[in-house]
């Protein structure tokens, strides 16, 4: 029954973050509001939506260490799985953007959570910080899209264009009832993922925190496997690099921004493995983006 709701689950995590990508970028473009900037802002955050779903909702639960684990593990997933995967389909060309600011903004997104969780906890203000540096990046992405190439403004816009006059989503009952349904879809999604993985926990006899590390975050990363993949597929590379990227920075600054804030006063504990490997884990993967990604 456990496996069984696992899946029911992470179905609905994946089916959730689809729903709620396709109704927030077809609102989005029904004001106006250009290709670029949905697809750095709302697709690549609707992305990381099942990262944030299972998060919060562990730290409702009082499984504080299940939505660390989540996030830890789902960045270093991200790097040396999808990454892999999508650079064993076609050699992925690294935009020389992503070296001299992406990636340096995801190592120090991951070096900032390894300096707040020093003193054992991850506290209300030090959530507040990550979620205000979420805000400033993300203001920071929209400004730099206006002075982005005409070519990647055309890259974006064949992916994210309006909808077709006539289309059955072109109306804006239909991406609001879209979005509404992604976001009951992630809720229930998330506790019933969240339920399944601590029940395979106590069954098994190991901790929330490893759970959280390996099967949880293998499975709340399956928008970023299938948004990479389908790029890299399309030779759309710059796309499945970047997806990535921004997905781990968001996971850090906003997944646990949410969560902690969520935790109120009493914070997000950080298990002393955490502190003593799996963050390091996390911050060596992202160092070895940059040797690797300068070969262009």
């Amino acid at each position: 029954m456990n496996l069984l709701l696992f899946a029911l689950g992470l179905a609905l995590l994946v089916a959730g973050a689809s729903l709620l990508v396709r109704g927030a970028s077809k609102l989005a473009l029904s004001f106006g509001i250009s290709p670029l900037v949905v697809g750095l802002t709302i697709v690549a955050f609707g992305t990381s939506a099942p990262e944030v779903a299972v998060s919060v909702g562990a730290v409702l639960d009082g499984k504080t260490d299940l939505a660390i684990g989540n996030v830890v593990g789902s960045n270093i997933f991200n790097v040396l799985f999808i990454l892999g995967v999508s650079a064993l389909i076609t050699p992925l060309v690294v935009n020389i953007q992503l070296i001299r600011q992406e990636v340096p903004i995801m190592v120090g997104a991951s070096l900032l959570l390894l300096v707040l969780g020093l003193d054992g906890r991850l506290g209300l203000w030090d959530a507040a910080f990550l979620f205000a540096l979420l805000i400033a990046y993300t203001v920071f992405l929209i400004r730099q899209s206006r002075r982005e190439t005409s070519q990647a403004q055309a890259e974006y816009a064949e992916d994210f264009r309006p909808a077709r006059a006539g289309a059955w989503d072109d109306s804006v009952p239909v991406q609001i009832a879209l979005i509404v349904g992604g976001l009951v879809a992630l809720v229930y999604g998330a506790d019933w993922l969240v339920t399944a993985a601590v029940n395979v926990a106590k069954a098994m006899g190991v901790s929330d925190l490893v759970i959280g590390l390996t099967i949880v975050a293998a499975g709340t990363s399956m928008p970023e496997v299938a948004t990479s993949i389908a790029a890299a597929l399309k030779g759309e590379r710059d796309i499945a690099v970047g997806n990535v990227i921004g997905s781990n920075t968001f996971n850090i600054l906003g997944c646990l921004g949410l969560s902690g804030l969520v935790s109120g006063s009493d914070g997000l504990t950080m298990a002393p493995a955490l502190l003593t490997f799996d963050i390091w884990v996390m911050l060596a993967v992202a160092l070895a983006c940059l040797p690797i990604f300068l070969t262009g």
